[in-house]
């Protein structure tokens, strides 16, 4: 996997090992377009991804006859796109598409996942509006971002808040690092080079014909936004990347509660 990291991200790939990733999204169709070129960097590295998509993309599609099985549609769309790169572990947490808040229902439901599995990297969408390119905020991806924020400190790593968790054996766990996608540009820090997935990740978004009916227009859209991602990691030119902003959350300096 080639990683270019900008001098401001704390993570290192020559240091820091990456052997198991969970990732939340809000809808089926989000981690494809965010991060399916990393995901399929890591998964052909031998690493373990897991997905955990908070609603069921109940809202979504443009067909009003699609309406009673436009459910089932979706999570069949997301079960072939991870395929494509690598994926066979998916979770939902069923939440209602367009509703979705950072409740403590929905912060339990992280905190849970989170301690089964037991992730070196939680990825996750971003909490921050990127004004630039409004359509990465829609609201249940600021949702996700904040109840993910809240959620991997401190109630993952403590044992007293969500004491029927602890009780089902499902002890309290620090995570080492948050990435978080689809922010403002200015918080991105953290760069990794997919030239050699755009293929598919391009794949994995044609599988959601569902939400997207201009395919050619998608493809060229999401060609040209790597490739300005490539440039903003300063990657040679015709090169593609995705970026993240990587935090912290357990490391070497950190000590209980600061």
């Amino acid at each position: 996997m080639s990683i270019n990291a900008t001098a401001q991200s704390p993570f290192n790939p020559e240091h820091h090992r990456v052997e198991r990733v969970l990732c939340f999204t809000a809808h089926p169709d989000d981690i494809d377009f965010g991060a399916a070129g990393t995901i399929a960097a890591w998964t052909a590295a031998g690493v373990e991804v897991s997905y955990c998509i908070m609603t069921d993309g109940d809202a979504g599609g443009f067909d009003p006859a699609q309406r009673d099985e436009i459910v089932a549609m979706r999570a069949e769309e997301q079960r072939r796109a991870a395929a494509l790169v690598g994926v066979t572990d998916i979770h939902y947490l069923h939440e209602r598409d367009g509703y979705l808040e950072p409740t403590h229902e929905v912060m339990r439901g992280v905190v849970k996942l989170i301690r089964e599995i037991r992730p070196d990297v939680v990825l996750s969408m971003h909490p921050e509006r990127n004004w630039n390119r409004i359509q990465k905020s829609h609201p249940d991806h600021l949702a996700v971002g904040e109840a993910v924020t809240r959620a991997v400190y401190p109630a993952l790593e403590n044992p007293f808040a969500y004491p029927d968790l602890a009780e089902a054996g499902l002890e309290a766990y620090k995570l080492p690092w948050l990435w978080l996608f689809a922010g403002p540009e200015e918080r991105d820090n953290h760069f990794v080079d997919v030239t050699a997935h755009v293929e598919e990740k391009l794949a994995a978004i044609h599988v959601h014909a569902s939400q997207h009916p201009d395919l050619e227009a998608m493809d060229r859209t999401v060609r040209a936004l790597t490739l300005d991602t490539g440039a903003r990691a300063g990657l040679a030119d015709g090169r593609s990347a995705e970026a993240f902003h990587v935090v912290t959350i357990n490391g070497s300096g950190t000590i209980a509660g600061f």
